[in-house]
């Protein structure tokens, strides 16, 4: 029997409202120096793994910022490294006067203060120690070393969306949640953050995006809605990412 269109409305809003409840539950931490700093096994070991490898995290922020956006991160290994080298944002590197960009060897899979992180993005292999070179500098020649905002940037996502479009064979679409990576500073057109595409922004506040890998967004505020195309998805603030095959598998498994 066939679900009505009324139940898999219902079905639609019960699973949101799964997400925020465990988004609620999950991000509600009793203090950052507590707060889980361990690995949890997404990266490949390293002194296992002789070929290059990149990799893109995202977890939720840390506090009350974790349940509109996330901080992301990128982990790179040259051919027979036997450590990763992480580059990211961390704003609070501005209370010591100097760059907010980290770059330091550490596991790249680590929870950001309790939060799990998600694989973004992964190159492995042939012609990814050229993206490896090319990843450090663009890290390096970062606009904003000595700025942060949480909102609407630059900050974190600022930073991973600068590198990314430097590097566009990563192919990276950064989720509607990672509020700061529409922050062109006095910009008002680049590509898009996957590097590929075109986007127009007003300093990350108001904005559109058009490309073949992050499909269509509109920037609110800093708050991105959207559609993807490839697999076709919905782009959502504070949600994320919602895939319709994915919706589509559970209605079947219900049916069954």
């Amino acid at each position: 029997m066939k679900l009505s269109t009324a139940f898999k409305y219902l079905l639609f809003v019960a699973f949101i409202s799964a997400l925020l409840v465990h988004f609620v539950t999950e991000h509600v931490k009793a203090g950052w120096r507590t707060a889980s700093r361990e690995s949890v096994g997404l990266a490949p070991d390293p002194e296992q793994t002789p070929e290059p490898i990149i990799q893109v995290y995202g977890a939720r922020a840390y506090g009350w910022r974790g349940y509109f956006g996330i901080h992301t991160w990128i982990a790179v290994k040259p051919s027979l490294a036997r450590t990763y080298t992480v580059y990211e944002v961390i704003g609070w590197y501005l209370r010591r006067g100097g760059s907010v960009v980290a770059i330091h060897q550490q596991a790249p899979d680590r929870r950001w203060f309790g939060s799990m992180p998600v694989l973004l993005a992964e190159k492995r292999g042939d012609g990814v120690d050229l993206l490896i070179d090319r990843i450090d500098k663009a890290a390096h020649s970062y606009p904003y070393a000595r700025e942060y905002s949480v909102w609407p940037g630059p900050n974190s996502n600022t930073f991973t969306a600068w590198v990314s479009r430097a590097v566009p064979e990563l192919a990276l679409d950064l989720p509607p949640t990672a509020i700061g990576k529409d922050y062109l500073g006095d910009s008002l057109t680049s590509v898009a953050p996957s590097g590929s595409g075109w986007q127009w922004s007003m300093y990350g506040l108001l904005g559109v995006i058009v490309s073949e890998v992050e499909g269509f967004e509109v920037n609110l505020l800093g708050l991105s809605f959207g559609i993807a195309s490839d697999p076709i998805a919905l782009k959502l603030p504070i949600i994320g990412r919602i895939d319709f095959n994915t919706l589509n598998q559970l209605a079947v498994s219900l049916q069954e």
